[in-house]
């Protein structure tokens, strides 16, 4: 079956741009190879970064350039051409409405899949044009497939849309090799960009408070769910801190190697999906040490790290856990045993032909 994404940012991660960032870009990415190398035809419409008209092939995944100006006449044309089977869309946005309408009109199904815990909730899912967020949930109503990260999103969701939902993990290739934990650089990675959601905050309190313990921190500055200039007021702070190596933003390659060779990895936010760099820092196993965020407790469930409540015992777990090589490595063992059951493209392929495989043109 054929099957079409409409992503700029995706290509980005194609090519090995450093201007990549973002993960619901890097989802469609990595999905889009798996279906691909899983025998999907799989085409990805980019805006500007390829001449209209123009394709190109990475990793059995064809990129084609669309018009870059309205934006509905563009994917109206791109849907015209490519006929799809399915178009596939992550994340929230006023847009979703339009474009199952635009799906339907071809002749093609249409999968939406959550990128973060309010997308189920179109009252509060979008963060630009609100005030449109019955076209979103029209998107939502019309959709034939709706993937979730997690089954606190499905429960989250309203009921007449549960019968075609379902959890789809994060695709995650399991690197052949781990770092053993008493050769790693004694470090904690902070991986993500420095908006209001994230608690950026947080980690300048964490990290004042353990003036003995080195961060690591890649984060650029975004005006995308930030307020005033928090934010801001962060990275100078982290950049102040002796204790704190603040590198801003990097490309995806250096942040997914300070995942890789960090002791642990930290995450302060109040709200988010299911994070890509958990699943990242998980298949290098490196533990995860959270405030709040623990999709359906995988980390309490499958001992991958530490949840923690509050700044102070954030910072009592991580002394701890930096002090015990042993208890990191036995975590870093049972996360990549996690990884491989649970997130592995063979998995996620399966269970996305499972809710696709029943229609066919």
């Amino acid at each position: 079956m054929k099957i079409v994404f409409l992503n700029d940012v995706a290509y980005e991660y194609a090519i090995g741009s450093p201007k990549a960032v973002g993960g619901t870009e890097r989802d469609i990415w990595i999905l889009s190879r798996a279906l691909a190398a899983a025998g999907w035809s799989v085409v990805v419409g980019v805006c500007g970064a390829i001449a209209i008209g123009q394709r190109r092939i990475i990793e059995g995944v064809e990129y084609v350039g669309i018009n870059p100006g309205n934006p509905v006449v563009a994917w109206y044309r791109f849907l015209a051409a490519e006929r799809p089977d399915w178009l596939f869309w992550e994340g929230a946005s006023h847009w979703w409405g339009i474009l199952v309408e635009l799906a339907k009109r071809h002749g093609a199904r249409t999968v939406f899949h959550t990128a973060f815990d309010t997308d189920v909730s179109p009252r509060q899912a979008l963060v630009r044009r609100s005030r449109w967020w019955p076209l979103y949930a029209w998107g939502l109503k019309r959709t034939d497939r709706i993937f979730v990260q997690h089954m606190g999103q499905f429960d989250m969701l309203p009921s007449p849309w549960r019968a075609k939902s379902e959890v789809l993990p994060k695709v995650c290739q399991l690197p052949p090799v781990m770092n053993t934990h008493s050769g790693r650089s004694p470090y904690i990675a902070w991986v993500a960009m420095l908006r209001t959601p994230k608690r950026p905050d947080l980690l300048v309190e964490i990290a004042r408070k353990s003036p003995n313990l080195k961060f690591v921190v890649c984060g650029g500055l975004t005006a995308h769910r930030s307020q005033g200039d928090s934010t801001a007021q962060a990275a100078e702070s982290l950049k102040q801190l002796p204790n704190v190596e603040y590198r801003g933003r990097v490309d995806p390659e250096e942040a997914a190697g300070v995942i890789e060779n960090a002791a642990l990895l930290l995450c302060t936010s109040d709200q988010e999906g299911f994070p890509n760099t958990f699943v990242q820092a998980w298949s290098h196993g490196t533990p995860v040490v959270t405030l709040r965020v623990d999709p359906d407790n995988i980390i309490k469930q499958r001992n991958v790290g530490i949840v923690t409540g509050t700044v102070d015992a954030t910072v009592e777990r991580l002394q701890r856990l930096m002090s015990s090589t042993q208890e990191r490595q036995a975590m870093a063992i049972r996360a990549r045993e996690y990884i491989l059951e649970q997130h592995s493209a063979e998995v996620v392929v399966k269970k996305f032909d499972a809710a696709t495989r029943h229609w066919i043109r």
